[in-house]
């Protein structure tokens, strides 16, 4: 019963890392975003600024990972989801807005990110309060 809990708490962090490591890896590597996301690079720039958003999504990954093995960093843990994924969530509204539908893998990343910011929250409200 012990393992039940400690995954329906830490869920949410799981989730994510389950997603966002592999998305990661994906920006980074030129060869697979074009085969997966329809994205050319064709500059050292955007490959550079791609580079820096893998390191950023793992290094976000770090904290969640923080966040599941030691619960004196679950809050954080679970402050940095929230943030994360409301924020991604809000820059693609902002894109079909301004820009049009984006490809399905963008839609379903809107739809991913807002269900995990939202449980996000739930998970905070509800195990803060242990």
């Amino acid at each position: 019963m012990r393992i039940v809990n400690w995954i329906v708490k830490n869920l949410h962090l799981l989730i994510s890392l389950w997603i966002v490591v592999p998305t990661a890896f994906i920006y980074g590597s030129p060869s697979i975003l074009s085969q997966q996301l329809n994205i050319q690079v064709n500059t050292i720039d955007l490959s550079n600024m791609l580079k820096a958003i893998m390191c950023l999504y793992l290094g976000i990954s770090i904290v969640w990972i923080l966040g599941i093995w030691k619960t004196n960093y679950w809050k954080r843990a679970t402050e940095l989801n929230i943030l994360f994924m409301l924020t991604l969530a809000t820059g693609r509204a902002l894109s079909m807005i301004t820009d049009g539908l984006p490809t399905n893998g963008y839609i379903f990343g809107i739809i991913a990110e807002l269900f995990l910011g939202l449980f996000s929250i739930y998970q905070l409200k509800k195990y803060s309060q242990e």
